[in-house]
């Protein structure tokens, strides 16, 4: 099987390193840019956009919004038969993917975890994909974590819990560790320190012992104590913002799909 990826912005080449390392042999990647492959010259067979599409088997599309229908109309005429296409591009749909190229397709969403072989990798595939296709993909994606098959329409929300949640799991604990700072005497470092390492540590503990959040609260928050205190607070003022969080991001998805989808 011959992977190749066009693109190779920080995806791509994340991609395109993880697939090396993870002991695929048989790969191939372009850039508009050529000379930023220089570095990728002992992992891969370098060349331009169709010439990828012409001979890969999975050709990974790693570009930005406004180029992807460019790169589509580029490689219509060469792509492989039977190859399946990736977009890593969540806003254009099939519908719209198929206007311009007619094939197998998926649509894949990794996480930032990818950079540490823990991501929750989003895949969708369209009609045409045949298991055999979903099958090679998946293991090929296995290289970067664990790999999570939704329809199309739920990529989005998907998105929001696998994609966009380093971000705000950062945001939330980065409020918490600077309110924390107010309080206390301990070094700005310490305090983060610690919180990163008991968040790991606990994320660990419910996926190991199968734990929910209720449980870990429970256990913790005896009656009348200090924990529960803390976590009263939480339910009764975070949920607002919870939804606020949701209501604003799916917004913007929303918009941003259909300002993907005019292009084409």
């Amino acid at each position: 099987m011959k992977v190749g990826i066009i693109g190779y912005g920080s995806m791509g080449k994340m991609m395109l390193w993880k697939f090396s390392e993870a002991g695929y042999k048989d790969l191939m990647a372009a850039n508009r840019t050529a000379d930023k492959l220089k570095e990728a010259e002992g992992i891969c067979e370098i060349s331009d956009n169709r010439g990828v599409a012409s001979v890969c088997d999975i050709v990974f599309v790693c570009v930005r919004p406004v180029d992807l229908k460019t790169v589509l109309e580029e490689i219509s005429d060469v792509i492989k038969p039977g190859a399946l296409l990736v977009s890593l591009n969540g806003s254009v749909s099939f519908g719209s993917i198929r206007k311009v190229i007619s094939c197998k397709t998926a649509k894949v969403i990794p996480s930032l975890t990818a950079e540490i072989g823990r991501s929750q990798t989003l895949v969708c595939f369209n009609e045409s994909v045949e298991e055999e296709d979903k099958t090679a993909l998946k293991e090929l994606l296995t290289s970067i974590g664990e790999v999570i098959e939704l329809p199309e329409d739920e990529m989005g929300m998907g998105s929001e819990l696998v994609s966009c949640m380093p971000g705000f799991i950062a945001s939330i604990f980065d409020v918490i560790c600077k309110s924390a700072e107010g309080h206390t005497s301990i070094p700005k470092d310490r305090i983060v320190h610690m919180v990163l390492s008991t968040m790991s540590a606990t994320g660990d503990l419910m996926l190991q012992k199968d734990m929910s959040f209720e449980d870990v609260v429970g256990r913790v928050a005896t009656k009348g104590g200090i924990t529960e205190e803390g976590a009263k607070v939480i339910y009764e003022n975070f949920k607002d913002t919870s939804d606020l969080l949701f209501e604003k991001t799916l917004e913007k998805r929303r918009l941003t799909t259909k300002n993907a989808e005019k292009d084409f």
